[in-house]
């Protein structure tokens, strides 16, 4: 028997200085937990002077997680936030009811020429918690498991017996794990759904190789070995299945199509709120059929 229940493998988008590959949503799997939307970007050395400038967007219904191995992002929200995220660190922004935001690479990056290598993954919001008011956290104070040559970060949800103590909606779990040569960790069975993205290195689980940059669905209900001849890092993520299904438009997911409807009339009418400091741009709406996500 298999270990791996579906491979997917990313529309890589080519932005000029760096590539972003999108695995979720897919036509064969929308969701693995509560995990709707699967970036990686990078990695990537920009050209001095310049840097990522993802202009003003709105967002509703879902909660966005953002997470570096390399450079620095600048983000700055219609509550107020402004952090930079930096390696070590998880950015979390619950959307909820509605909330604008914006992320950038920071001034010191573009003189120096900006690094960019991480994750930005969206989270939907369970049922009866969708239109929660909009919240921000960023949390550096991360529990890190390790036994030998592996080291895992506990990024979200209770790993390897250590919680972390960034806000979950739905049962979820998200982790990144650094595997040097020979180096293997248990990847346990508790999760209804899990995922493993080789995002650096080689790696097998139970002696499947993942290829690089795939999303690897894993059998539910069994325990699994992660391993590396070589060296690795890996992303483990999964959580929660959710029953209700869940639609996305762009920037929008909710549970009702309707909502959606009424996200993109209000942004169209310029219904959102403002962010502090960063209100002279943003990303129009787009005609016809967008894709998940605009990066321009």
């Amino acid at each position: 028997m298999s270990q791996i229940d579906l491979t997917l493998t990313p529309t890589t988008h080519d932005l000029g200085q760096f590539e972003v590959r999108r695995v979720l949503p897919a036509k064969k799997r929308t969701m693995v937990g509560p995990f709707i939307f699967v970036d990686q970007f990078g990695p990537a050395q920009l050209d001095l002077g310049t840097g990522m400038d993802v202009r003003p967007h709105p967002h509703i219904n879902l909660a966005t997680v953002t997470w570096l191995f390399e450079g620095a992002i600048e983000h700055r929200d219609s509550i107020g936030s402004v952090s930079t995220i930096r390696p070590g660190q998880v950015n979390l922004m619950t959307a909820g009811c509605g909330i604008v935001h914006s992320e950038r690479s920071p001034a010191a990056e573009r003189k120096a020429g900006p690094r960019l290598y991480g994750m930005q993954t969206w989270l939907a919001l369970p049922d009866g918690r969708e239109e929660i008011d909009p919240a921000f956290e960023a949390v550096t104070e991360l529990p890190i498991v390790e036994d030998g040559r592996a080291r895992a970060i506990v990024i979200m949800g209770e790993l390897w017996g250590e919680r972390a103590p960034t806000t979950t909606y739905a049962d979820t779990i998200y982790a990144e794990i650094m595997l040097e040569a020979g180096g293997a960790i248990p990847i346990e069975e508790d999760a209804d759904e899990r995922a493993l993205m080789l995002v650096g290195g080689e790696a097998s689980v139970d002696g499947h190789e993942l290829e690089q940059y795939t999303l690897n669905i894993l059998q539910p209900g069994r325990d699994m070995t992660l391993e590396s001849k070589t060296g690795a890092r890996v992303m483990l993520l999964g959580g929660e299945a959710f029953e209700t299904k869940r639609h996305a438009w762009w920037n929008f997911v909710s549970s009702r199509c309707e909502r959606i409807q009424q996200a993109k009339e209000d942004w169209r009418n310029h219904r959102f709120p403002e962010i502090p400091g960063d209100s002279e741009e943003r990303i129009e709406l787009p005609e016809g059929e967008p894709k998940t996500v605009t990066y321009p």
